[in-house]
């Protein structure tokens, strides 16, 4: 179980550090979409915390609320991204 954990937050690290380098949505081009892809970055960190606390385990509903999580990061990427392509 530790194991499995660790190899989920080694994941979630490589997950959102590459988010955060290279396909982050620019704060000054589309605040309030960069301001809600900061929030799930937030709450995929509590998450984490929470699974941290509780050893992991919770059923399977932690790592669906953090695959949910990631999905909304890329969907509000992708609207950022779609938003800068039709201005141009």
């Amino acid at each position: 179980m530790k194991r499995k954990l660790q190899i989920g937050v080694a994941g979630t690290a490589l997950f959102f550090g590459g988010l955060a380098i290279g396909q982050g949505v620019n704060p000054r081009v589309n605040p309030n979409i960069a301001a809600a892809q900061r929030y799930c970055h937030m709450a995929y960190d509590k998450v984490m915390d929470a699974q941290r606390a509780n050893g992991g385990d919770m059923g399977g509903h932690a790592e669906n609320a953090k695959n949910l999580l990631k999905q909304a990061a890329d969907e509000l990427r992708m609207a950022a991204e779609v938003h800068d392509n039709n201005v141009r």
